[in-house]
């Protein structure tokens, strides 16, 4: 089951200081043990909010926000997407990362599978592809 962790600090960030930097080397160590046991797909953290944008489309017209943003309790720190047998699995990666990290909030979400949807809805021809897209897609991010 796949599903994206993502990391909302306790707090206000400093604009261009990594959320975590007093934890750097553990952090990188949990990063390790997890690629190695083929858990994490990907994890990120992201550029203060200042340098970010909102874009939403309502009744047609599309409206263009640049960061900052007001609510600094909207602020989304960094994610990450983890491969585990379970929500419960994702929960405790959840504790041990928010552990090092010092507080905050990790919200969780499982990912649609094509397992997920009927075959009326998604036929196993357009879910093998989909599939393969996606392959292509960790194939490539996996590359230097």
């Amino acid at each position: 089951m796949r599903f994206m962790m993502i990391f909302k600090p306790e707090g206000d960030i400093e604009p261009g200081v990594p959320p975590c930097k007093q934890n750097i080397p553990e952090m990188a160590a949990l990063v390790d043990e997890l690629v190695n046991a083929r858990v994490l797909i990907a994890t990120e953290g992201l550029q203060p909010r200042a340098k970010g944008a909102n874009v939403r489309l309502s009744g047609g017209k599309v409206t263009v926000t640049d960061g900052p943003f007001v609510e600094a309790k909207e602020l989304i720190a960094g994610f990450a997407l983890v491969d585990v047998p379970s929500k419960q699995a994702a929960v405790e990666l959840a504790q041990r990362f928010l552990a090092i990290a010092g507080g905050g909030e990790s919200i969780i979400r499982q990912i649609y599978e094509a397992a997920d949807y009927s075959p009326d809805a998604f036929p196993p021809a357009e879910a093998a592809r989909d599939q393969a897209r996606r392959e292509a897609l960790w194939k490539r991010a996996a590359q230097p």
